[in-house]
This record gives structure tokens, C-alpha cells and sequence, in this order.
């Protein structure tokens, strides 16, 4: 395999061990003397917890304990702590909503933990947790976003006035509303981003275990299955159980699926850890699927206002928003970033504005809380910009191609600064729109539309130009070590939830080093592994990862060359390295040569002798100085039935530029399941809250509806290589893009299609329910 260059197709090379069943999740590790925890939850959106009675539950047999935040808050544990430190615009802090692993005097929403049972057996303590007595007094409760901050609302906290945790604004308003008055034409338009639910393929799990006599004063090893140990070793470690990071070792093994939702600390991780601790064995959790619905936090739930101002040649003058961002009933680990700081700066997208101002309301409800989901607020910003930009092009009667178009960065305007201060590095914006638009026949499309209205279908087109801002961390780590089985191990500080990981860093490691890929292992997951690690959150892993890759793989190089001249007895200016031929190291003008397998293993055997010498081993750690602005353009055609209010999607197209791609197999794969889950959002998944009670109605798959296969068309994906100037790969994040420009093309399909009907806006999800009221509210208005 090593044959096999950057930019080829690879195909995933941990595939084979997962197919095979050969995968190691959290679920599948038991321990000797594993006990088994599950979790009382409340059955309540809002009330006051009068009194907690264990005594029968303590009583069951195979019972080894019931704990409730009395017991936690005995041991001093910490709440689970929110790492945004927001300000208001009026330069006061946000709200605090101090959450505990275990509620002690209210529970704010259902599924609030309650209490955490232990047993010897995961049906023993499924029994005992229901025989626990819990009095409650149950309170109003709110869980609509579009009426929580009304005045007279239940107040989920009481220091959060109007149910309002911060006011937060960016950009600049003065020249924005400057901008607005003078503007030619004014679109305005109310978008809803619902609530999802993240329905990862396998479920959140922890299993605990407590060594006394491991470190000083006794050390935790947690296995969970997360998008980073190390935050959720540092955030235990420093937040909740006030101890040096050293005495936590947190291991994550394989992992099925993320979207954002496995980056945060959770309150299962802390029971599990304490209760090991407290019992003196391991102890695991792993979640129930209902469970899920009920703890795992959710994706977008915003309700936003926007406003494009434009002058009398459709020029885009400025962009105001204000967005109503549903945090749920506690702040999660990033959850105000979210809706701000990720979500605005991408609000200029790939236009030209003079000027963006946003405001963002965070508000509280008494529901899941809300955090990062696949694009973390840019999807959000996204959708809202290009629903505006379709509805100016209506109103104006500008081909809407045509109006995007002319509003566009140009690559000579390179490097570009944007309204909101985002620094754009590269980007042929035009020239991918206008490959979509011949991909899809975009011309084409009026007599695919006669034909389908024949049928007595509606027909419709639609195109939507995303722009992402990747995240993470300022540094990350690797290392290279050459392992006694002959294996070279390669350990990151990301962490593959079924992106493609161990291939593509395989693949990098081959180039640079020479390798077969047959000979690399990944190794990941571990925090004992490496100092620290950034995670996978923001696709950030290839442009991060790749980085430390590429300076630890030259460390190995510059090991290799003192390492080859103590072998081959020259000096070290005179020691060329090659990547033929499986990596060689060469006395320059001379056949005498080793290679870096054979150099490693001996220079390893010398040390184990006792002698002097070189290892190869090496690890390093790559500033990341610069984000990177993935962008393209989705084309999405639908069809309508107009009795039954059924939408099928007949064609998608996109074009991605993704910089350089480092393995164009897998940056596809990644867009087909980004647009999967767009698509989703945008036809099919309701999350719904009963408004007098607060319960989930939407609470198990038999009533929340994710895509299936024949809800999805053929995803045709043309990658248009423009090289991202701020990384010396050239690539730019992959991960997120497809969950951000879907639903926007789904939506203006679907409005197209029903426009000629008098349809001018529909919100998602566009379920047959909503598109036939739609149809029906027009023809009643006609």
C-alpha cells in the first residue's frame, strides 16, 4: 500500500476490524468485579425535590449502594462547569445555572439525574432505582423557545430575569444601521433552526474504576467513549473533584459516532468515577436509548430575525440579526459559544457586506440542554443568510444564481477580511458556484419541472452557498514511536468517532516517513499517551493533527540521520534521507544505506544492551496559528405531491472546495453523512415538548423520524482543490460542511417548488403535515 500516495482514494484501513466485529467500544470492556450503575431520572420538567427515600432500594439484594447529591456534596465535588465566560453587550456576566451531577433541591428538566444506583447486576440496579421514593412539588414549567423570555413565563432560574442567561451582541451596529438607511430594498425574514436530537449509533457509556495505591492518594481510570480525553479529564479533574489532572487517566477507546455531542463532561461521568471510589470496584453506566433522548444534550433550537439591506443594483450593503438561542435548562460545557462566537463570525459568508451586526438572547427552558452539533452555529448563520438571500432575489425579481453571484468575494480580494474580522486566506467562490450549478443542469431544470407538473407534481430547485469557520484548540500534539512488534505507532491527540482518522494520518505518516501503511498503528484516546490533546470538535482534526504529524514525522527524520551515522560511521551532514523504497537513510554518493525499520529495531536493541544511541522516537507539539474557511455550493431538486404534502428529493449535487484533499474517498464520505443529517433537519426530525407538562413527546424513534435510505437521493460530490494558504497541507476542514449547506438547499427547493402555489417560506421540519398546511394556508389566502 505504501505505493499509494496523498490524494488518492484509499479506502479506510480500520474498516476491515470494525466490519468484523473487531471494534473495542465502551460497552464491550468489562472488568474483574464490574459493578453496574444506572441512573433515577426525573420524571418532571420542573419541580422541588421534598424528600428522597432510599432505605427500600438499599435494602434489595445486590444492592452496593444509593447515592444522591447529599453524598456527593459530603466528598465536596464541584459542579460540572460551563467553560464560556460571557459578557453581556452591557458588560455584565452571563446568568449562572450551577449544575450538579446529581439535582439536590430541583430538577429543571426531564431526565434530570436524581439519584445513581449501584448493584451487582444491571437488572439489580434497575429495580432499586425504581424503588426509590422521591417526593416532588411539581412547578410551572416552560419549554416553548418563541414565548420563554415573555414576562409573566415560569422562570426555569431565578437569577436569570425573563429566563434570559446573556444578551450578546457583535459586528458593527452603528454602521449597520447606517447601511439600512439608505438602503434601496429591505428583506426581512423569521427562520426557525429546530431542535435536534443527535442519535449517535452507539450511546453514550463510562466504566470507573479507583487504584488507592496508584499515584498519590489514589488515581481514576475512566473508559468513555468521548471526542477528546483529556477535556473530560481536565474538567473532572480541576471542576468537580478539585484534584491534580495526574490522578485521572481517561481512556477512549473506539467510538460510534459523535456530532459534537460526546466533547462534553457529563454527570455519568462523575457518578461512576465516585461511586468506584466510594465502593472500591469498577463501576459502569452505559445509556439506555430512551435514556438518551432524555441526557444526551441537543443540536441548534434557535428562532432568528434577519434583515439584508442592499442598494439599487442588488449590492449586499449589511446583515442584521437577532437570534433567540435555546440553551435549555443548564449550560453545557460550550453551550453560549455556540450561538456567538462560533455562529456569528461566519454570518458574511462568502459575501462582500459592508457591515454585520448580530445579536444573540440566550435562553433558558426547561428542556436538554443544547450544545455543539455537527457545525456548531455556523449551519444556523448559514441557513439564515442564504433563505435571505433567496427571498431578496424573489422580491426583486434577480435570478437568484444571478444575485449570489454578483455579491461574491472575488480570489483577486485574497486575502480577505471580512464585516465580521474572519480572515479569509483563499477561495474561488464564483468558480464553485458556477461548477454546481453546470453539475446539477441547472438550465436545464424548467423542463424537468414541465414534466413533473404533467404528473401533477411541483417541482422545484434550489442552491445554497455555505461558508465554514473550522474550530479548536491553538496547538496540538503528536508522537511517533517505533514499537518492539515492528509496528509504527503513530499517537494523536484527536479522536476518530468513524471519520476516517486512522487512514488518513496513516496515509500522511507513509508520505513523510516512507512507511507501508500496513506497518503504522494509530493510537489514540489515551491521556496518559501525550502531555495533552485537542480533540475532534470544529473539523479540525486533518489541518490540526496533520500538522503535528508533519513536525514530529521531521523530528523523526532529523533522529533518523544522527541515528544512520552512528550505524553506518559517517558523519551527519553527509546522510540523505528518502522516502523510497520504504524509507531510507543513505551516506550521500555511497550504496551504503539502511532502512528506517531496520535502523529503528537496531538502534532500540543497542539501548537494551546498555549501549549509547540514537532512538527515533520523537513527539512534538504544532502551533495552529490559523483557522481554515471550507465553502461550496449544494443543488437540490425535489418533487411535491400537492395532496398528500409528500417531498422525495430527485437530485443533489454538490461542490466542495476542501483545499487540498488528502484522501478524496473519505472527504466525500464525510459530505454524503453531512447531508444526511442536513436533510434530516430539514424534512424530517421534530423534537417536540409537551407545553403544559414538559415531557418529550418526541422521546423514542417510533416519533422522532431520522433519514432512511430511500429518503436520500444519489449525492453526486465534485471536489474543487483551491489550497488553503495558512497550513503547509494545504487542506481545509472537511468534517461539518455537508450538515451546513443541506438544509438551506432543501428549504429553497422546497419553496421553489411551491411558490407558483403562493408559498413564500416554510420552516423546518418540512414534514408532508407541514408542506400540505402550507399549501392549504396559500390556497385559503388566494
Amino acid at each position: 500500500m505504501a505505493k499509494f500516495g496523498l490524494s488518492q482514494p484509499v479506502r479506510r484501513i480500520e474498516d476491515p476490524r470494525l466490519l468484523l466485529g473487531r471494534g473495542r467500544f465502551t460497552d464491550d470492556i468489562a472488568l474483574p468485579g464490574q459493578a453496574y450503575g444506572v441512573v433515577l431520572r426525573s420524571p418532571h420538567a420542573h419541580a422541588r425535590i421534598l424528600r428522597i427515600d432510599t432505605a427500600a432500594a438499599s435494602a434489595l439484594p445486590g444492592v452496593l449502594g444509593v447515592f444522591t447529591a447529599k453524598d456527593l456534596r459530603e466528598e465536596g465535588l464541584g459542579e460540572l462547569p460551563c467553560t464560556v465566560p460571557l459578557k453581556n453587550t452591557d458588560g455584565t456576566p452571563r446568568a449562572e445555572t450551577p449544575r450538579y451531577a446529581l439535582a439536590e433541591d430541583r430538577v429543571r428538566h426531564v431526565g434530570d439525574p436524581v439519584a445513581f444506583v449501584v448493584a451487582e447486576t444491571s437488572k439489580a440496579a434497575r429495580d432499586a432505582a425504581e424503588a426509590i421514593e422521591v417526593d416532588y412539588e411539581i412547578l410551572p414549567a416552560i419549554t416553548d423557545l418563541a414565548v420563554a423570555t415573555e414576562p409573566g413565563q415560569p422562570q426555569v432560574w431565578d437569577a436569570a430575569k425573563n429566563n434570559v442567561c446573556f444578551d450578546w451582541d457583535a459586528g458593527d451596529k452603528a454602521k449597520a444601521d447606517e447601511l439600512f438607511a439608505k438602503a434601496a430594498h429591505v428583506t426581512r425574514l423569521r427562520v426557525v433552526n429546530n431542535r435536534i436530537i443527535v442519535s449517535s449509533m452507539e450511546a453514550r457509556a463510562a466504566l470507573a474504576t479507583y487504584d488507592e495505591k496508584d499515584g498519590n492518594g489514589g488515581r481514576f481510570t475512566l473508559y468513555t467513549n468521548t471526542q477528546g480525553s483529556w477535556l473530560v479529564r481536565n474538567l473532572l479533574a480541576q471542576a468537580v473533584f478539585k484534584l491534580p489532572e495526574d490522578r485521572f487517566r481517561v481512556i477512549t477507546p473506539d467510538v460510534g459516532g459523535g456530532f459534537g455531542m460526546k466533547l462534553f463532561l457529563y454527570p455519568e461521568h462523575v457518578l461512576v468515577c465516585f461511586a468506584a471510589r466510594r465502593l472500591k470496584r469498577p463501576v459502569k453506566w452505559t445509556s439506555e436509548r430512551t435514556e438518551a433522548f432524555l441526557a444526551d444534550t441537543q443540536g441548534r433550537d434557535n428562532i432568528t430575525v434577519g434583515e439584508l439591506a442592499l442598494d439599487k443594483d442588488g449590492r449586499f450593503l449589511a446583515l442584521r440579526t437577532q437570534n433567540h438561542a435555546n440553551m435549555g435548562a443548564y449550560l453545557s460545557t460550550f453551550a453560549p459559544f455556540i450561538p456567538t462566537g462560533a455562529g456569528t463570525k461566519v454570518l458574511a459568508s462568502v459575501y462582500g457586506f459592508q457591515a454585520v451586526h448580530a445579536r444573540v438572547i440566550g435562553v433558558l427552558t426547561n428542556t436538554v440542554p443544547v450544545d455543539a452539533y455537527r457545525g456548531a452555529g455556523r449551519p444556523e448563520s448559514n441557513y439564515l443568510v442564504e433563505r435571505l438571500i433567496d427571498a431578496a432575489a424573489r422580491e426583486l425579481g434577480i435570478d437568484r444564481a444571478e444575485l449570489r453571484r454578483r455579491n461574491m468575494v472575488p480570489p483577486s480580494a485574497m486575502p480577505y477580511v471580512t464585516a465580521m474580522g474572519q480572515r479569509y486566506d483563499s477561495g474561488d467562490f464564483r468558480r464553485v458556484l458556477d461548477a454546481a450549478l453546470a453539475r446539477a443542469d441547472w438550465a436545464g431544470f424548467p423542463a424537468r419541472r414541465a414534466e413533473a407538473a404533467r404528473r401533477g407534481k411541483r417541482r422545484g430547485i434550489g442552491l445554497a452557498y455555505y461558508l465554514e469557520a473550522t474550530g479548536g484548540g491553538p496547538t496540538e500534539r503528536a508522537a511517533v514511536r517505533f514499537a518492539e512488534d515492528g509496528m509504527v505507532e503513530v499517537v494523536v491527540g484527536t479522536q476518530s468517532t468513524g471519520q476516517g482518522h486512522e487512514t488518513a494520518y496513516a496515509m500522511l505518516t507513509s508520505h513523510e516517513l516512507g512507511i507501508p501503511i500496513e506497518k503504522i498503528r494509530v493510537v489514540q484516546g489515551d491521556s496518559d499517551s501525550l502531555p495533552s490533546g485537542g480533540g475532534t470538535g470544529g473539523a479540525r482534526s486533518l489541518y490540526s493533527e496533520g500538522q503535528a504529524i508533519l513536525a514530529t514525522t521531521a523530528s523523526v527524520v532529523e533522529k533518523g540521520k544522527q541515528a544512520a551515522s552512528e550505524h553506518l560511521e559517517a558523519a551527519v551532514a553527509d546522510i540523505e534521507f528518502s522516502t523510497a523504497d520504504g524509507g531510507r537513510f543513505t551516506v550521500a554518493g555511497t550504496d551504503r544505506t539502511v532502512d528506517i525499520l531496520t535502523l529503528a529495531r537496531v538502534q532500540r536493541e543497542k539501548v537494551a544492551r546498555g549501549e549509547a544511541a540514537t532512538l527515533l522516537d520523537a513527539a512534538e507539539e504544532a502551533k495552529i496559528p490559523a483557522h481554515t474557511f471550507p465553502n461550496g455550493c449544494h443543488v437540490a431538486e425535489v418533487e411535491v405531491d400537492p395532496d398528500t404534502g409528500q417531498v422525495s428529493i430527485q437530485r443533489y449535487v454538490v461542490a466542495d472546495d476542501f483545499g487540498h484533499a488528502l484522501n478524496p474517498l473519505i472527504a466525500r464520505g464525510q459530505v454524503h453523512g453531512g447531508v444526511a443529517q442536513g436533510v434530516g433537519q430539514a424534512m424530517l426530525e421534530r423534537t417536540v415538548y409537551d407545553p403544559d407538562s414538559g415531557q418529550l413527546l418526541s422521546a423514542s424513534f417510533m416519533d422522532y423520524a431520522l433519514p432512511r435510505a430511500d429518503d436520500l437521493p444519489d449525492i453526486h460530490v465534485d471536489l474543487l482543490e483551491i489550497p488553503c494558504e495558512t497550513n503547509p497541507l494545504g487542506v481545509k476542514g472537511a468534517g461539518e460542511a455537508g450538515a451546513v449547506g443541506s438544509p438551506p438547499a432543501v428549504i429553497n427547493a422546497l419553496v421553489d417548488a411551491l411558490a407558483e402555489d403562493g408559498v413564500q417560506h416554510l420552516d423546518m421540519p418540512a414534514t408532508p403535515e407541514a408542506v400540505w398546511k402550507a399549501l392549504a394556508g396559500a390556497k385559503r389566502a388566494a
